[in-house]
């Protein structure tokens, strides 16, 4: 690595870091760390929903998902929308009505404390595995750059985002998050403007070849049967229209930021800029995957084998062997503002659910729905700021140290986009299923839900588990975990509700 590529990566990442800190201020209260004090406006919020979708998952999964094979995944990408709209015109006012910066405060108003404690244990799961799977991809462009000890940059990186999530909360990680965000995009065009231009007959040759390539049309968004063993077009429109309705409407991540933004109308922006946003940016990951296939078509001398061998490595190798001076160092940075702000929000998110969900009601005595406290003496009340706080930095600590153990363990993962798609929809837990069965009109009995849930769960584990173990029986993709999860939650919920009525 040139020593001017060195520096600009340093400069970034550092920057990133000090930055993040200075928001740090003495007396600050919980609610400061975990809402922004409502005061970021609505683009700042929309950029950093957009930087928490694109992850490093997007900037080097998509390109090596698309490397190897087509454009299946950019799916996922086309459900947004759908779930956009829900956000803006349901699901943002109905949280800023709420008053509890919690997401899971709803469910325990509907069918109790079990709800709650279900659905954000499921959370807080989703978000280790999301933090490892990142953590793991920071760290890959710098073994291949320098031959660092993979082990130790996932340890540094964390350390760094959790000292900036930690003393910053989350008006720190979502500013952080709208710069990073600017800097990942402006990598990305520049790379690929610089594959196209690099191909020896011309950026027409790129399109050729994928077009034409021994696997098929690369730029195929799947196929469009109705077999539900296989990652099929459908398959993958039905599980990005379950993950993202369940992003928007009950991952603690994009409630925070709801609860962030100055007003409602800035809230409702901010849901559909973010989302719309990701759309042609994860195209754009795609397209830099599909080109470097093509260019490494034209041109297989450069791309050693075991390389090739490890799609998620190709991206990364390209920008230490092809890329000038200077661009270099930006690109790699680029990937690390990817990784960065979103390992940051799971981690603010994650600690704020473990404040709000578990310490305040179980230990430190505070039961009420709305996480509103009340104390008649001020001297009370500021010893329990402090107390919180000390808390949401404790659990912003403990959080990513279970991300760096999860991030070790994926080191052995083949396509880490498959890997996290796959656990995502696993943790979910259909939670999703109990959050509409809070909403639908219809009284839904406090013992339905729960027997709805368990029947959830055994159905999420029968998918799971039914190839690992080679289960009897029908197997399905796991990608419709989430799907028939939250489905069969939804289902057995409302009937047996109905059931025990007529009983």
């Amino acid at each position: 690595m040139h020593t001017i590529d060195f520096i600009i990566f340093l400069v970034f990442t550092l920057g990133v870091v000090v930055f993040g800190c200075s928001f740090f201020r003495k007396g600050s209260s919980a609610d400061e760390f975990t809402s922004a004090g409502h005061s970021i406006p609505g683009w700042v919020v929309g950029m950093s929903i957009f930087a928490t979708y694109v992850s490093s998952i997007s900037y080097i999964g998509y390109p090596g998902k698309a490397f190897a094979a087509d454009w299946n995944a950019f799916v996922f990408s086309l459900s947004i929308p759908i779930a956009s709209y829900f956000a803006a015109k349901y699901f943002v006012p109905f949280y800023r009505r709420s008053g509890s910066v919690s997401a899971y405060t709803f469910l325990e108003e509907r069918f109790g404390a079990w709800a709650r404690l279900y659905a954000s244990a499921c959370y807080l799961l989703t978000q280790i595995a999301r933090m490892g799977s990142i953590l793991y991809l920071l760290a890959v462009p710098m073994y291949i750059l320098m031959g660092w000890d993979i082990h130790m940059v996932i340890i540094l990186t964390s350390i760094g985002i959790i000292i900036y999530s930690m003393l910053g909360g989350l008006k720190a990680v979502i500013w952080a998050d709208a710069i990073q965000g600017i800097i990942l995009i402006g990598g990305a065009v520049l790379c690929l403007g610089l594959l196209l231009f690099r191909m020896p007959e011309g950026p027409t040759q790129a399109f050729e070849l994928a077009v034409n390539s021994p696997i098929g049309n690369k730029f195929s968004l799947g196929e469009f049967s109705l077999e539900l063993t296989k990652s099929t077009f459908w398959v993958c429109l039905i599980y990005g229209i379950f993950i993202n309705l369940q992003n928007y409407g009950i991952d603690q991540n994009y409630v925070q930021r709801y609860h962030a933004a100055k007003t409602n109308r800035d809230a409702k922006f901010s849901a559909l800029f973010g989302g719309y946003l990701f759309i042609p940016v994860s195209a754009l990951f795609f397209l830099i995957g599909t080109v470097l296939y093509s260019y490494y078509t034209a041109r297989p001398e450069l791309l050693p084998a075991d390389i090739a061998a490890k799609p998620d490595y190709v991206f990364p190798f390209f920008i230490v062997s092809e890329l000038p001076v200077g661009l270099r160092g930006l690109l790699i940075a680029s990937i690390f503002a990817a990784g960065m702000s979103t390992v940051s929000t799971s981690v603010t998110s994650a600690a704020t659910i473990i404040l709000t969900d578990y310490v305040r009601p179980f230990f430190l005595g505070v039961r009420k729905v709305k996480d509103q406290i009340t104390h008649h003496d001020p001297n009370d009340h500021q010893k329990h700021q402090k107390l919180e706080l000390t808390v949401l930095r404790l659990s912003s600590v403990a959080v990513g140290l279970l991300g760096i153990v999860v991030a070790i363990a994926m080191l052995s993962v083949e396509s880490i986009i498959d890997a996290w798609w796959k656990l995502s929809s696993i943790f979910s837990g259909g939670m999703l299923g109990l959050f509409l069965l809070g909403c639908i009109p219809q009284k839904i009995n406090r013992l339905a839900a729960f027997l709805g849930c368990v029947a959830g769960v055994l159905v999420i584990a029968w998918i799971s588990l039914a190839d690992l173990w080679s289960l009897p029986g029908i197997h399905l993709h796991s990608y419709l975990a989430i799907v028939l999860g939250t489905s069969t939650i939804f289902l057995i919920g409302f009937l047996a509700t109905l059931f025990i009525k007529r009983g």
